[in-house]
């Protein structure tokens, strides 16, 4: 559900973007961590907030760190 708005802020059109492994934080709604394969050597990490369900909003990209590769480890940032 992210996809759009990571293209969006990269100004580029994505055919992979398979999730890999993913971290969770609780906030005031969740904080998701989630390595993206984006080409064969090429991933991203992202920082999606999903607030509580009576907001009724869909998944926000927060953050996104580009040039990782596959064996980075996922962190918080």
């Amino acid at each position: 559900q992210v996809k759009p708005q990571f293209e969006s802020k990269e100004n580029r059109r994505y055919g992979t973007f398979n999730a890999i492994i993913y971290r969770t934080q609780v906030v005031a709604g969740t904080n998701y961590f989630i390595k993206v394969q984006v080409s064969d050597a090429e991933y991203v990490h992202l920082r999606v907030f999903q607030s509580l369900p009576h907001e009724n909003q869909g998944p926000r990209l927060d953050g996104y760190q580009t040039g990782k590769t596959k064996d980075d480890p996922l962190t918080y940032f």
